[in-house]
């Protein structure tokens, strides 16, 4: 079994959930007292988020990427960022280390193919939804066209994330707002919907959905198991 590298604390919050999808499916697919091999490393979210609404993506870039370095001299085998947002930085980190980054957008394009969807809305903060770091890569690489939501809606999505989700708040008007937003990328013609935010699949289970989910931190976390466990 090979070493998953988590680099979380982007918040704590989802971080727990790749720790607890992971090492669920491990026993899922290997039984009896199986868990997972995994190294951690939990920054400040604070100092993180701070360097985001300042716009010092690059020393947020740097931040990481020593944080990554640690991660692979302590035996990580490959690295997933517990993420989408700081994904605007994947180069940096991958540029500073020698091991694999599973990128976040690469392994939910894939997910999002198998389920034969080609247009497919994204919700997350504004930097995921707005910037060509995440959409353009879905675009680009994998050929999906991504609907957001308007401006005022996008306000929303990104607040609901940051006042409440990133603080362990799961309110039920805030998962009707998201159900109204959901509905609306439908009306579009959204085959499915990206919840692009790590913490969103705490408030939107599928059944809350009126289109599919693809839920960004259950994918990667068990992109992370296929490939810890993957044959040589």
């Amino acid at each position: 079994m090979r070493v998953i590298g988590l680099l979380g604390g982007m918040s704590w919050e989802s971080t727990a959930e790749y720790y607890r999808i992971i090492n669920q499916e491990v026993r899922r697919r290997l039984g009896r007292q199986y868990s997972a091999k995994i190294l951690m490393y939990s920054v400040e979210f604070e100092e993180i988020e701070q360097l985001q609404t300042a716009g010092e993506w690059d020393r947020a870039g740097q931040l990481l990427a020593g944080e990554a370095r640690r991660l692979e001299r302590g035996g990580a085998d490959f690295l997933l960022l517990c993420t989408n947002t700081m994904h605007k930085v994947a180069r940096a980190i991958e540029d500073a280390i020698d091991i694999p980054l599973i990128h976040i957008a690469d392994a939910t394009a894939e997910r999002v193919r198998q389920a034969d969807v080609g247009r497919v809305g994204l919700l997350g903060t504004r930097f995921t939804m707005e910037e060509e770091f995440y959409r353009g890569r879905l675009a680009e690489q994998h050929g999906l066209e991504v609907l957001i939501p308007p401006p005022e809606d996008r306000a929303v999505v990104d607040r609901i994330i940051f006042a409440e989700l990133c603080q362990g708040q799961i309110l039920e008007p805030s998962r009707r707002e998201y159900v109204r937003i959901i509905e609306a990328l439908g009306a579009q013609g959204g085959e499915g919907v990206i919840l692009g935010c790590t913490e969103i699949g705490l408030l939107i289970k599928p059944e809350h959905s009126p289109l599919p989910v693809f839920d960004t931190t259950q994918i990667h976390a068990e992109k992370g198991v296929q490939l810890a466990l993957a044959e040589d």
